[in-house]
């Protein structure tokens, strides 16, 4: 059984960060990314896996394909970097049995009716939705972009977001 080090919602997937700081910050030696946008474009998917570590195994599925593997194998060995584009993706694993306790959102970009809470950290309506959804069975979220920042709670998110 895989051990999930950390679960990050970040809408860049693999990135300058993840690779360089949480990478190592987490001692993961795997990255799972759980995108269905990933899935359906190959040239994309290669562009990703290319930016990993070579040190780093890196594994791309679709959200139901990640569920059957969580749920078959708890995604086989090692210590596994767990990556999410967005909330959605998340809340829909986390209904089909991929139940993560502990989620960081690192990075959700700008567009309609998001408001920005913490550096490049956006949220919508639906967002704080899936959150307090989540929250209500049990996970716990934190807002950090990268491990230099402080953890930031939801409950101050929030206030910043309803301002």
């Amino acid at each position: 059984m895989a051990k999930i080090v950390l679960c990050r919602i970040d809408s860049r997937l693999i990135h300058g960060q993840v690779v360089t700081k949480w990478v190592s910050q987490s001692n993961a030696n795997r990255i799972i990314v759980a995108s269905d946008m990933l899935i359906q474009d190959p040239f994309m998917k290669n562009v990703y896996l290319m930016a990993a570590p070579p040190n780093v195994n890196v594994d791309c599925y679709g959200i139901e394909e990640a569920c059957e593997n969580w749920n078959s194998n708890k995604f086989g060995e090692g210590n596994v970097l767990l990556l999410f584009g967005d909330l959605n993706s998340l809340e829909e694993a986390w209904n089909k049995g991929l139940e993560v306790e502990n989620v960081q959102i690192g990075g959700l970009g700008g567009g309609p009716n998001r408001k920005t809470v913490f550096q490049n950290i956006t949220l919508d309506d639906n967002d704080v939705e899936i959150i307090k959804r989540l929250e209500s069975k049990g996970v716990k979220f934190i807002f950090q972009t990268i491990p230099e920042d402080k953890p930031q709670q939801f409950k101050e998110i929030l206030k910043k977001y309803n301002k």
